[in-house]
């Protein structure tokens, strides 16, 4: 697959590059970055990093907003054979005081405003700090100005450790997911093919880059595909339809198209000139993908990844996009559905856990040897933690999490089920279930759900709509009507602090 002398992601990404002058990145006031302009900054800025002391395999941590100087970090901390370390930057001192802790960086990179609180930290475990502001400026970046852009690329084999990204951490505390030069160059390849990107795409990119998403699927595919980004540092409704006239790609969360279904300028005019729109990260409703299509004549391409898997499947370039459904698994990547319980593969659309075994996968949790043991079967495949079914025509179905699995009276309720039921009433908004711990049943199916301001509905008309389209062990013993769900920074609902809220109504 490699044709480079060295499998270092960067030397995947470059070594093989016919024209240096071709546009990378163009940001927002109109500044141009091209290929050969995005490998003399990541020359500097490794330079800076050997000069303060990262050697190969150590872990260089990132909690940094969104820049292009963001995105060079990353790619010269794999260019000096460092690892990759991107932290969410809505997380607090006492968070950041964990991955900081656990992962040992031998540098961190924050805001300027924070310096002082994660020196003291980063103090800790013998780090240095550097800054690097939202704006570009930072100590680091006023070194990089100064210094060389020659830098040999470090070599690397496959299997060396390229990045390492902390799970959401949603039960018990996060892990480190090591991502290795190969689980990257590989992923974002077949995504190339699979999608058919070329050096005309134009990529609208709104996402944060601490994220798989963002740092690696939108920046990597482009990248290797030569094609341009158009580098946002955050997600405005009115400028992406602007910005599509002269676009080709969108790669967003369900958040994104909700939101830009809501404004007026949205046509199939103004998209006219897209391509092709991704979703992922959250589930996209099955109504917003059909609204959508109705609005734009864009079928939205929604595709299954992970943080340590990269991405599994995709719905195909050509042929049915099916709402609701994640597609098949993408070429070189295998995905089975087997029983919890005795890991058994089970039979076409049956629910049980999904399962996958490919380059994608990852290496397995930091330090974590007794984790990472329990998640992989002895033939490789790494659990998921995900619920769902394969079709007849191989589209791989997600129902939910494993530990959002509601276990009622003894019988097993997925929530999938019965959100897509209250979601298809009139009124409702989106909905998520949940179980709590009940006296009677073990757990009470609980429906959380918001609806359009002044829709009628209320937890009796639900319930009601509800009454003889599901089993009586399925219906909702509770329902509450919400302004909103909790969600993290990439659109997931938070189920956790759903279950932690409405934890003791049937136990007062």
């Amino acid at each position: 697959m490699n044709t480079t002398a060295n499998d270092n992601l960067f030397s995947r990404l470059f070594d093989q590059l016919d024209d240096p002058s071709r546009l990378a990145i163009e940001e927002l006031d109109g500044t141009r970055i091209s290929y050969a302009d995005l490998i003399a900054r990541a020359g500097r800025m490794a330079n800076v990093l050997v000069a303060r002391g990262v050697k190969v395999g150590d872990r260089v941590a990132a909690q940094t907003e969104k820049s292009v100087p963001a995105l060079v970090l990353y790619l010269a901390t794999v260019r000096a054979g460092a690892v990759y370390l991107p932290l969410n930057t809505a997380y607090t001192l006492n968070e950041l005081e964990y991955f900081i802790g656990d992962a040992e960086p031998s540098l961190v990179v924050c805001d300027p405003a924070k310096a002082e609180g994660v020196g003291k930290i980063a103090a800790k475990v013998g780090a240095r700090v550097e800054t690097l502001g939202a704006d570009g400026k930072g100590s680091l970046t006023e070194a990089a100005s100064q210094a060389s852009p020659e830098f040999r690329t470090v070599p690397r084999e496959n299997d060396d450790l390229a990045a390492i990204l902390y799970t959401s951490g949603t039960t018990g505390r996060s892990k480190g997911a090591m991502l290795s030069h190969d689980n990257l160059a590989s992923n974002s390849l077949s995504l190339v093919g699979y999608w058919r990107f070329t050096r005309d795409d134009v990529l609208i990119h709104a996402l944060p880059i601490y994220h798989t998403h963002g740092l690696f699927v939108a920046s990597n595919v482009t990248l290797f595909a030569r094609a341009a980004m158009i580098f946002l540092p955050k997600f405005d409704p009115e400028l992406i339809i602007k910005l599509m006239a002269r676009a080709t790609v969108m790669m967003g969360v369900p958040t994104f198209y909700t939101r830009l279904l809501q404004h007026p300028g949205l046509s199939k005019e103004s998209t006219k000139h897209m391509r092709l729109f991704v979703s992922g990260s959250a589930p996209l409703l099955a109504d917003t993908h059909r609204e959508w299509s109705a609005r734009t004549g864009h079928a939205v391409l929604e595709r299954y990844g992970m943080t340590e898997t990269n991405m599994n499947t995709s719905n195909p370039y050509d042929g049915d996009r099916v709402p609701g459904a994640v597609g098949r698994p993408l070429p070189g990547v295998s995905v089975r559905v087997t029983d919890p319980e005795t890991g058994e593969e089970l039979a076409r659309d049956e629910i049980g856990m999904i399962e996958v075994r490919g380059p994608n996968v990852f290496k397995g949790y930091w330090r974590m040897p007794d984790k990472t043991k329990a998640e992989f079967r002895d033939d490789g495949f790494f659990i998921t933690g995900d619920l769902g079914r394969i079709d007849g025509k191989g589209y791989v179905h997600i129902v939910g999490r494993g530990k959002d699995l509601v276990i009622s009276g003894g019988f097993n309720v997925y929530p999938k089920e019965i959100e897509s039921e209250i979601d298809a009433m009139p009124g409702v908004i989106e909905s998520a279930v949940i179980g709590v711990p009940h006296a009677d049943f073990g757990e009470g199916v609980t429906a959380v759900v918001v609806c359009n301001k002044g829709a009628p509905v209320t937890e009796a008309s639900v319930l009601q709509a509800l009454d003889g389209r599901l089993a009586k062990f399925k219906m909702p013993k509770r329902v509450f009507v919400v302004e909103e769900l909790p969600r993290n920074a990439m659109g997931k609902v938070q189920k956790n602090i759903l279950r932690d809220t409405y934890s003791k109504i049937y136990n007062k």
